[in-house]
């Protein structure tokens, strides 16, 4: 049977004995039931009102009868394999022919009513026809229309496969987990994210402004747990199949583009209708203290719930049209064909869209004069159908537009070079979520540009870029959406933190970050959990509560691994046993004693009682072997206690002990030592030298660092203990002053002695007070001659210069003669031993002064 259709400029005949209307509401399957019945044909297309729709079944169809059979075509990317009998397609790039398949379906078909894209919707309802089959997808309010424009069409309802069921308000804090929040604009849409992000860990944003891509990333992140909430406007009513449970209403208004109105009851339904998927149920509701200031909260009335819980609802009274195939004579027919009111009493002429707006604004700018012929005419019309991806006002995208058309007509074509530079502007993904959607807005519009053959030399190259651009600006984009909104180690501990703290996922890393599940939530510090610097105070709480539960067990394991390891990476600073920054343990020394007592850090005491047990057994192994060097101290202090030593040599034991070593004769008390015992003390390794009395074994580097480490000596330490030094105020322990420069005391001695077996020699020959010296050894190790001279003063020689050869003479220099003056007043002394306030061997050196 063949029905005619009236239209305002001529008569189409329209076969409609195979169209099925299949309608209902939400969540009935409509979609999965289309793409059924077009695999079961020989080729198809389906036209969706969203590029992302149109995206997620192409995947599936692909997944049914592979790659090389199905072709996505969009405004901005076309994939059509040259074999591909199946179309997955937006409405507007729809095949709008009749017969060219055998099955055709148009889904969200009740958008024929829209104001914006009614009309391309309409177009489609009354022209796309299969060979074999044509299924029309909506809503239950479209059945009257259907049966006045197609009264042959079949009808087909479908019952919803779950209920839903309004509960009220809820507080944000109380929102059930899986939970949708739907707001009516950016600002209200970033305020609630924001607030969940604080309070629950995050949410998912989804706004009409974002990329697919960016829309299916953020989509994704509710789909697989990874947050619990998503913030959307009244775009996720439009197809997108959610895991919710529930969908909160943040406001009823909405501006509709003409005036703000309260939401017809359909389309609350349309959204609400999110919630619930499958046989599982859904509730709806309207979020608490969503209004400012003292504005109330928004609710829903008893006849709307009724007709949202029921899906009973006012059916629609007209679709919008436009002519779709105007006559392009000129451009004042071509306006006058698209602003041609219909014929047919259930029609409507469309508000003027944008393409309309833009083609009648440049109609009356100079660039329309030479626009003549009837080509012209059309290739003008489809440069002004470019989308408004920028959503920036007729002005602006009729600005664009003309430019496009001025380099159109430059030279038919769009250059590739030209192309790629515009691509490449904005090929940048820094800045924040407003410079990115900007960015994504005008490269789709690039996009589109380069779908177009008959546009752009060089299409699919530019094509590409273009679309990889987009992909990069996505990713960005996705980034700093998650990035702001979502805290997801917040919604971490959330969702486990209720359940069993023990079981989370917590992990330590190599570099000693605490993370559950990749995401940190603060470090180690030896055994001390540090919070992460960023968390806010009420995460701070949450996080220091996981961390007490959860890392008593890995800490233990930290422990036994540490001391299995002889505690490699320990060290001793400053009396403290150090691990990763932090002190392990402190050390204290009883009086007259070198066997540490060790007092455990605070963090050790948390551990598992077995893995401290190891831990303290591996810190005194590890003391007992550090602890060697110090054995010729020990030795000292063992001798001090002997009672054969007498009083004089304990307490010149008790100088050197305090002395870590060392002391000036002065200090010692010297002359007090009966020479019987020299031989007992020398049998210990005591020097007795000409300025100093040392113990030899306590000047090599491992027992003065140790000695510094242990805090025992606090005197600066030279680590090499190299034979000369720069000469300092405060000098190491172990050095003499000589000058500018500083020589370590047992190389001293050497010197000195050296020097009196010279003078000795030479006594003897002639009886001289002065003699010549050789100064090689000091030289040889570094002193220079001022340093050497200075040196010798301290132990009582003095120098004559030589004369130097008088002019003329010639012949090896006169050596310089010294003369051995001792000093019978207070001889001059290194930098006094500073021993630790309160140390044992300070207050027993003090007894023997």
């Amino acid at each position: 049977m063949v029905v005619w259709i009236a239209r305002a400029c001529h008569l189409r005949p329209v076969q409609d004995d195979t169209v099925t209307a299949v309608l209902g509401p939400t969540n009935t399957g409509k979609t999965h039931l289309a793409i059924e019945r077009m695999v079961a044909h020989s080729s198809g297309a389906m036209g969706f009102p969203l590029r992302l729709l149109a995206r997620e079944v192409y995947d599936r169809v692909r997944a049914i009868r592979g790659d090389k059979a199905v072709a996505l075509i969009t405004g901005e990317e076309r994939i059509e394999p040259p074999d591909a009998r199946y179309l997955c397609c937006t409405v507007e790039a729809m095949p709008r022919s009749a017969n060219e398949r055998a099955f055709v379906a148009l889904d969200e078909a009740q958008l024929a009513a829209d104001r914006e894209r009614g009309h391309v919707f309409t177009d489609r309802l009354l022209n796309a026809r299969g060979r074999e089959e044509t299924m029309l997808l909506g809503a239950a309010t479209l059945e009257p229309l259907v049966k006045a424009l197609i009264p042959r069409a079949e009808i087909v309802s479908r019952p919803r496969f779950s209920t839903l069921t309004h509960i009220g308000p809820r507080k944000l804090s109380r929102l059930p987990p899986r939970s949708a929040i739907v707001a009516f604009s950016a600002e209200q849409v970033y305020a609630v994210a924001e607030m969940l992000r604080r309070f629950r860990g995050g949410a998912a944003v989804v706004m009409g402004a974002l990329s697919p891509e960016t829309r299916n990333r953020q989509v994704a992140l509710f789909q697989s747990g990874e947050v619990d909430y998503i913030v959307a406007t009244d775009a996720i009513g439009m197809g997108l199949n959610l895991d919710v449970t529930h969908v909160a209403f943040a406001g009823l208004t909405k501006f509709d583009g003409v005036r703000q109105r309260r939401l017809l009851p359909a389309e609350m339904a349309q959204i609400a209708g999110r919630a619930g998927r499958h046989q599982r149920d859904g509730t709806f509701g309207t979020l608490a203290g969503a209004g400012k200031g003292r504005q109330e909260v928004p609710e829903f009335t008893d006849e709307e719930i009724y007709a949202i819980e029921e899906h009973r609802f006012a059916p629609l009274t007209h679709l919008f049209w436009r002519e779709a195939e105007p006559r392009f004579d000129n451009l004042a027919t071509l306006i006058a064909d698209l602003e041609a009111p219909p014929l047919d009493p259930v029609l409507r002429l469309a508000p003027e869209a944008i393409d309309l707006a833009t083609l009648k604004r440049l109609a009356e700018e100079p660039i329309a004069r030479a626009i003549r012929t009837p080509g012209q005419v059309r290739r003008f019309w489809e440069v002004c159908s470019l989308p408004d991806f920028r959503q920036r006002g007729p002005d602006v995208h009729a600005r664009f537009v003309a430019r496009l058309w001025d380099d159109l007509q430059g030279g038919g074509y769009l250059g590739a070079d030209y192309v790629a530079a515009r691509i490449a502007e904005l090929d940048n993904p820094g800045g924040d979520i407003d410079t990115l959607q900007g960015r994504i807005a005008a490269i789709r519009s690039w996009a589109y540009i380069c779908q177009r053959p008959d546009w752009v030399l060089a299409r699919d190259e530019m094509a590409g870029r273009a679309r990889a651009v987009e992909a990069r600006l996505s990713d960005a984009l996705h980034a700093r959406l998650t990035e702001r909104f979502v805290n997801r180690r917040t919604a971490l501990l959330m969702k486990s933190l209720g359940e069993d703290a023990a079981l989370l996922p917590i992990a330590i890393g190599e570099d000693d970050v605490v993370r559950v599940e990749d995401e940190a939530i603060g470090r180690l510090e030896g055994f001390r959990f540090i919070v992460d610097h960023a968390a806010n105070h009420a995460d701070h709480k949450m996080l220091l509560a996981a961390a007490e539960k959860a890392l008593p067990r890995l800490l233990g394991q930290r422990a036994e691994a540490l001391a299995a390891s002889g505690l490699d990476g320990v060290t001793l600073e400053r009396g403290a046993l150090r691990w990763s920054g932090r002190d392990l343990a402190r050390l204290h020394f009883a009086e007259g004693s070198l066997k540490p007592q060790i007092e455990p850090a605070r963090e050790l005491a948390a551990l598992p009682e077995a893995a401290r047990g190891k831990m303290e057994e591996a810190i005194r192994q590890w003391m007992t072997e550090k602890m060697q060097p110090l054995a010729p101290l020990g030795a000292l202090m063992e001798a001090s206690r002997d009672p054969k030593a007498g009083s004089e040599a304990r307490a010149l034991l008790l100088s050197l002990i305090a002395g870590h070593g060392l002391a000036t004769r002065d200090q010692a008390g010297i002359v007090h030592l009966p020479k019987e015992m020299r031989p007992f003390l020398r049998r210990i390794g005591v020097t007795f030298g000409a300025l100093d009395i040392f113990a030899p074994a306590l000047l090599k580097p491992a027992p003065r660092q140790l000695l510094s480490d242990l805090a025992i000596d606090r005197r600066p330490v030279e680590p090499a203990m190299l034979p000369v030094i720069a000469g300092t105020k405060r000098l190491p322990a172990g050095y003499r002053h000589a000058g500018d420069q500083a020589i370590r005391i047992d190389l001293a001695e050497k010197i000195f002695r050296a020097a009196h077996e010279e003078r000795a020699a030479a006594q003897k020959a002639d009886r001289r007070k002065k003699c010549t010296l050789d100064m090689a050894l000091a030289t040889s190790i570094g002193l220079t001659p001022d340093s050497i001279v200075r040196l010798m003063g301290q132990a009582g020689f003095r120098v004559q210069r030589a004369r130097s050869l008088a002019d003329g003479q010639f012949g090896p220099p006169r050596p310089d003669l010294w003369e051995w003056r001792p000093q019978r007043g207070k001889q001059p002394k290194p930098a006094p031993a500073q021993p630790r306030e309160g140390n044992a061997f300070a207050a027993l050196a003090d007894l023997v002064r």
